[in-house]
């Protein structure tokens, strides 16, 4: 007996899935892998925390003499930044790279941008974990939110989504060099927006080129949101909106530069 094959009606292949289903299989298959990476989260949150601790430590009786606001809560927007700003799983995409899991994962029907967006959805899950820890030490501390739990859930939103915006650094250099001690060094970047704003002292207080420079850095703008939320004593949605649209201009530059790294790394593995 003679069997024939159609190559043409023989041939299996593979269906596309859907968006919604590949960006939640991306995110479910990092979140699954942060328990294994949880050297890579936890120590921005004990930095966080001993920052926190310390400034207020220390910094709390020097500048006593400003009247009208407590310095605990005004402390704590700046400990929920260094505990989530460059938290993400840009590292864990490196390895993909590495070890060719990308490669094999372009070889499917898979929506390209949902294999960038999966990963965000998980970075801004852990982001909003990661608040948690410090928000809990500052409710210790004394610290009280605006209209109680609907302040806390806008605070861990407005750090969730700094976080996102700031991860498309790591992710553009994630896919465009494929290097982890690159993608580990786009933390250094923090560091002048963080230090050349209102972290420890108001606004009112900086003088000469700092005053300057804290008036464009959008930090400073996202410090006020999140310390509007928590010195009060009602929402003051102009300084949050402010914070949002800091954020979004992060955004529109990381984004861009990380998707644009993603279209690169798909062309050379065509």
């Amino acid at each position: 007996m003679t069997v024939t094959i159609d190559p043409a009606r023989d041939t299996i292949r593979a269906r596309p899935a859907g968006f919604i289903h590949d960006l939640t299989s991306i995110a479910g298959r990092a979140l699954r892998a942060v328990p294994r990476d949880i050297s890579t989260v936890m120590p921005p949150v004990f930095i966080a925390l001993f920052f926190f601790i310390v400034n207020v430590a220390t910094l709390k009786k020097l500048v006593g003499h400003i009247g009208g606001f407590n310095y605990t809560a005004f402390e704590m927007g700046t400990a929920i930044l260094l505990g989530v700003t460059g938290v993400s799983r840009a590292p864990a995409l490196v390895l993909d790279i590495q070890n060719h899991y990308f490669d094999r994962l372009l070889l499917t029907p898979v929506r390209r941008t949902s294999i960038l967006l999966g990963h965000m959805v998980a970075d801004m899950a852990v982001a909003a974990a990661l608040t948690v820890p410090i928000i809990v030490l500052g409710l210790i501390l004394g610290v009280r939110f605006v209209d109680g739990p609907l302040g806390v859930v806008v605070f861990m939103a407005l750090a969730a989504l700094w976080s996102l915006a700031f991860s498309g650094f790591g992710y553009a250099v994630a896919l465009k060099t494929g290097n982890p001690a690159a993608v580990n060094s786009v933390f250094l970047l923090f560091f002048p927006f963080l230090f050349l704003t209102s972290a420890y002292v108001p606004r009112s207080q900086l003088s000469g080129w700092l005053g300057k420079v804290a008036t464009v850095n959008p930090v400073t703008y996202l410090l006020g949101g999140l310390r509007s939320i928590v010195l009060g004593p009602t929402w003051q949605w102009s300084l949050i909106g402010e914070a949002l649209l800091a954020i979004v201009a992060l955004g529109v530059v990381s984004m861009s530069l990380c998707f644009a790294a993603l279209r690169g790394r798909i062309k050379s593995g065509a």
